[in-house]
């Protein structure tokens, strides 16, 4: 199972950048997707995720209100919309995703997402 996430870049404040993360590879279903970020010389940080289940969203306090996570129609491909950026966004984002193997008895791994680096900078 691989993430693969793109994105990321250059933006000025205000400004607005929409990540993407798609899951291949084999399994069973996803249980949830979603992003984190990571600041330098900190731990990463939820930002979104969704369920898969229901498509219920968690945003974290600074992503709410101007950050909408979706997901496509197959439900293998999250879609992180960022609004009115600010300085303090900048970070490197992490795509992650729980998944279902195709084993018995079933398993649950986590997968990550190459990082992309969002900079919003005037």
């Amino acid at each position: 199972v691989q993430l693969q996430a793109s994105g990321g870049g250059l933006v000025q404040p205000g400004g607005s950048l929409r990540l993407s993360c798609a899951v291949s590879g084999r399994f069973s279903r996803i249980y949830h997707m979603g992003w984190y970020r990571q600041f330098p010389g900190k731990q990463r940080e939820l930002v979104a995720k969704i369920m898969m289940n229901d498509r219920s969203t968690t945003y974290s306090k600074a992503a709410k209100d101007r950050f909408t996570l979706s997901t496509n129609d197959l439900m293998t491909a999250v879609y992180l919309q960022m609004n009115s950026l600010q300085p303090e966004d900048t970070a490197v984002y992490y795509c992650n995703a729980e998944v279902e193997g195709t084993g018995i008895p079933l398993t649950w791994t986590e997968y990550w997402g190459q990082g992309t680096l969002v900079t919003v900078s005037s």
